[in-house]
């Protein structure tokens, strides 16, 4: 069981949730159930599953969660680039909110990483 305050990327994935959100904020209303919606639960899921790792009772368990995590990054990249390919989305949100996801993928890989090293002891 981990400190959820305690581990970086919990945190840093959480503020990226609340920068989507605020982005998200200024979508078409008719996208309130398309990429509004899916945006926000790709952003929410990374730090729910950093979450649910955590509290798992082993380093196997949490390190499948973090890449669960992984995963919705991803999937939150592209739908992102979606709305800024359709001027949904201004290239100056785009830009830090694409570099945050990109420094997370790199400490979620740096993560699991270390926990496969510890797994394998």
């Amino acid at each position: 069981m981990n400190n959820l305050k305690e581990l970086k990327i919990w945190n840093r994935a959480i503020d990226l949730a609340v920068e989507v959100y605020d982005a998200t904020s200024r979508y078409p209303i008719d996208e309130r159930f398309g990429l509004t919606s899916q945006s926000r639960r790709a952003a929410v899921s990374i730090p729910s599953n950093i979450a649910e790792g955590a509290g798992r009772n082993s380093l196997k368990e949490f390190n499948n969660f973090l890449g669960i995590a992984n995963g919705s990054s991803y999937e939150l990249q592209t739908q992102l680039a979606i709305a800024n390919k359709l001027g949904m989305l201004e290239t100056e949100k785009l830009e830090p909110l694409l570099t945050q996801i990109d420094e997370l993928q790199k400490m979620t890989y740096g993560f699991q990483q270390m926990l496969e090293k510890k797994i394998k002891k």
